[in-house]
């Protein structure tokens, strides 16, 4: 089906065609999102927003933990990290609190800042092997 709305083909077809390290990009980065609009829920004390953007930053770190490959060891501490992160999330809805989303964006935002020099680094290796980015 079609859609009429220019942004929403934009990002459509923007996850359509993005690799997968892009991809794992756009999950961190919608998931700061969710946290952030969580915190500004939790700050005007709308209980049911808080709620619905802590469960769509969980069902992200959800999706992150299952594209782990668990036969590397790096990936079995990012799913101690992810779980960690997950739990904490729940916690905050639960408690209303906003200090935990503090700690919890921090890891979020190192991990896609880490994602993101990964990313560049295999483009630059990439376009030095003459292959396309």
């Amino acid at each position: 089906m079609a859609t009429n709305n220019p942004y929403q083909n934009y990002q459509t077809n923007a996850v359509q065609t993005a690799s997968p390290g892009e991809l794992t990009l756009m999950l961190y980065n919608g998931c700061l999102k969710f946290i952030k609009l969580a915190r500004k829920a939790i700050e005007e004390n709308n209980i049911s927003a808080r709620n619905e953007n802590l469960i769509k930053a969980q069902n992200i770190i959800q999706e992150l933990m299952v594209t782990l490959n668990m036969e590397y060891d790096v990936a079995k501490s990012m799913m101690l990290m992810y779980d960690y992160i997950y739990r904490r999330l729940v916690e905050a809805n639960v408690k209303n609190d906003a200090a935990i989303l503090d700690e919890v964006e921090g890891y979020v935002t190192e991990f896609r800042d880490t994602w993101k020099q990964v990313i560049q680094i295999n483009r630059q290796r990439q376009y030095a092997q003459g292959g396309q980015a």
